[in-house]
């Protein structure tokens, strides 16, 4: 009991600092990634609170044909960290090579998670408030249109109701069903 009892708070609070962290590196990325509104205050808020680590990273790691190679290499060493310390806080022996192939399908995890969560809070707000122009909501539109688009070409809406958002988190639901466990076995990760 004596061990679980701290170590359970402690591998919790790990997850959620880090976990903060990789996710506003991931929202930077795919943001990019995607041309979002860099002058939008949400966007300000995440470059601010990336830069410190980003910036001198991106002096060892470019670019490559617009991708932000170097928030890659953050998120993974970042993610890899987080694992490291919960494999040590858990007391399964430490290996980093073995915590740098298990952030792979952590890290695609987060991405798939991102855009699932980003949709759903794309069709709910667009229930609750219909037409209303707020920062955070620009960017989820920005970040969640080049996935929604294909699938709004293929179904039309019915009778006014747009059913891209349900197919396209069907399709992303399922590629982590199918992405994830070859990945996780791949790596040999025991977090699943």
């Amino acid at each position: 009991m004596g061990s679980d009892y701290l170590s359970n708070p402690l591998v919790f609070l790990i997850q959620v600092l880090f976990g903060l962290y990789i996710l506003v590196v991931m929202l930077r990325f795919l943001l990019q990634l995607t041309r979002a509104d860099f002058y939008n205050p949400v966007s300000q808020i995440i470059v601010k609170a990336t830069s410190p680590l980003l910036n001198p990273l991106r002096r060892v790691v470019p670019g490559f044909a617009g991708i932000d190679l170097a928030a890659i290499v953050l998120m993974w060493l970042v993610q890899s960290l987080e694992l490291a310390l919960i494999v040590m806080i858990s007391g399964m022996g430490s290996n980093l090579a073995a915590t740098l192939a298990w952030a792979i399908p952590e890290l695609v995890n987060l991405a798939l998670n991102v855009f699932l969560f980003a949709i759903l809070i794309q069709v709910i707000l667009s229930w609750v408030s219909p037409g209303t122009y707020n920062p955070a909501l620009s960017l989820i539109h920005s970040l969640t249109e080049p996935v929604l688009r294909p699938a709004q070409r293929l179904i039309p809406p019915i009778s006014g109701l747009d059913l891209s958002p349900m197919v396209v988190m069907v399709g992303l639901t399922l590629l982590k069903m199918l992405l994830l466990p070859p990945l996780q076995m791949l790596t040999g990760t025991p977090f699943r």
